[in-house]
């Protein structure tokens, strides 16, 4: 691996977090701002702060939106 691809890592957003999932806790993997993807059962939950940090299941609204910001990179 080249220090360049090395560098790329750094910049990934990653927090540690409850899985809503696969009700473990994981590593969750920035998708697009406010959302992530489980590494453990690679589902993706929506990040939500109220007084906490907590990761959501996806609704149906929620993952059409996330369909259309990957569709419009």
């Amino acid at each position: 691996m080249t220090f360049k691809s090395i560098r790329l890592f750094n910049n990934i957003d990653t927090v540690s977090g409850h899985c809503e999932h696969c009700s473990e806790e994981a590593v969750l993997v920035a998708i697009v701002p406010d959302y992530y993807r489980c590494t453990n059962c690679g589902e993706d939950t929506k990040q939500h702060i109220n007084g906490s940090i907590r990761y959501l299941k996806l609704n149906d609204q929620d993952k059409e939106w996330l369909k259309r910001q990957k569709a419009s990179e």
